[in-house]
């Protein structure tokens, strides 16, 4: 495993796996806001999302920080300690692109009665 900025957890040097949810795009569904797993790159929707695949993929993988992936967001979350985490820049891009919708995905018209809280 590299962990090329010194910090156990993260890889700055791994780009992002997209610009959306993998798994969402994967099984036709929709994201809120994303997230960025700061050790392999992979794209997951967050915790307010009706899948919350950024913080299963950190329970599944064992790869606790992720960075936001939102335009102008540059804070990270270490999942295992439920607190926010200083980290170095990651490779680019840095979020996803500005001219993507959000939520992103195939949105259902009810979205917002579907956002967890």
């Amino acid at each position: 495993m590299t962990e090329s900025s010194g910090t156990p957890g993260i890889d700055s040097t791994v780009p992002p796996s997209g610009t959306g949810c993998v798994e969402c795009l994967q099984a036709g569904g929709w994201w809120f806001h994303l997230r960025r797993c700061a050790q392999c790159g992979h794209i997951g929707c967050c915790d307010s999302s009706p899948a919350q695949h950024a913080s299963a993929h950190a329970a599944e993988s064992g790869h606790p920080i992720v960075r936001s992936f939102e335009p102008g967001e540059d804070w990270f979350w270490h999942y295992g300690e439920s607190q926010y985490y200083d980290g170095p820049d990651l490779a680019p891009p840095a979020a996803r692109p500005e001219n993507q919708p959000v939520p992103g995905g195939k949105v259902p018209t009810n979205w917002q009665s579907q956002l967890h809280r």
